[in-house]
């Protein structure tokens, strides 16, 4: 136990040292933030208002397309106000619940993108029991442990966290409440949390990724073996726009994380963390729809249904 004067709130430094560029972040920012909220929500309505879209895939995709929203949400309004308030303070009690949800969202995508190759991989490699497989009822069970599993691995890790004493520094350098410095600012002994973070981390990231690639080897040596290049461009086609957010966020994920101390910077991992909590969650809906067929006719269906009512 460190003795000391107990923290109420956290405070957030944000990004310090740009002076002068404030408001063209706020802007840009802001305007990222609401295209993102636009490109997602607009997936998801498509998916529901076009029956031709209804199937595992598309179900999948509106699970990550709502996981993203709340994503965003969790984090860009408390980065926002870091731009145009001197001293951006957030309550103890408000940190932690900003921590859990972004810790939350965070480890379900792994797990809704894990699904998804499961799924790509029975579409491609298994077409013929597809659709015997893939039922309804299993995309609904997948989808639904992604989310309790997720849910379960932070909020147990959250109810040991809630339960520390805070009396440390109570500067956060960053745009959002990480927990590492909320540990740093706790007054008690916290390698059990740090060990099982570590658990947690080595099993949800490397423990997904590995999953995906022996999906993707599996669905690459199946695309390989099509005589027709015709068939292996159409069969590549329908798992491409996964294969690239996948890359995205575990490209960023593995470069914070599983980089040597020595050669680690914060500000890196601060510019790396603004890429894949602002820039990849606008990234997707555009990443699904520019090299999707199905998606663009049923925006272009969409946008081209007439209005006006026929006389009777």
């Amino acid at each position: 136990m460190r003795n000391g004067t107990a923290i109420t709130e956290f405070i957030l430094l944000g990004f310090p040292g740009i002076q002068g560029l404030q408001i063209p972040l706020f802007i840009v920012i802001f305007f990222i933030y609401i295209l993102t909220l636009a490109g997602n929500g607009l997936i998801i309505a498509i998916v529901w208002a076009e029956p031709s879209l209804q199937i595992p895939m598309y179900f999948f995709l509106c699970n990550l397309s709502f996981l993203e929203i709340w994503y965003t949400t969790t984090v860009i309004p408390k980065l926002l106000e870091t731009f145009v308030v001197a001293r951006t303070a957030i309550c103890t009690p408000c940190c932690l619940l900003q921590a859990f949800f972004h810790f939350f969202l965070g480890t379900t995508e792994f797990f809704i993108l894990t699904v998804m190759s499961f799924d790509r991989y029975l579409a491609i490699c298994k077409p013929l029991r597809y659709s015997t497989i893939m039922t309804s009822n299993l995309c609904l069970q997948l989808a639904l442990s992604s989310w309790t599993v997720g849910f379960s691995i932070v909020f147990c890790q959250m109810l040991l966290l809630i339960q520390l004493p805070f009396c440390g520094d109570n500067i956060i350098n960053h745009f959002y409440c990480d927990v590492g410095p909320i540990l740093k600012a706790a007054c008690a002994d916290t390698r059990i949390l740090e060990l099982l973070g570590l658990i947690v981390t080595i099993l949800v990231i490397p423990g997904s990724l590995i999953f995906t690639m022996i999906s993707y080897i599996y669905i690459l040596s199946t695309i390989l073996r099509i005589p027709s290049a015709t068939g292996r461009q159409k069969a590549f086609s329908t798992c491409a726009s996964h294969l690239t957010v996948v890359s995205l966020l575990y490209g960023a994920v593995l470069f914070m994380y599983l980089r040597p101390t020595a050669h680690s910077s914060f500000k890196i991992n601060k510019v790396v963390s603004v890429l894949n909590t602002i820039f990849t969650p606008l990234l997707n809906p555009f990443i699904y729809t520019i090299r999707n067929k199905e998606v663009k006719g049923a925006l272009r269906k969409a946008m081209t249904c007439p209005n006006t009512r026929h006389p009777e």
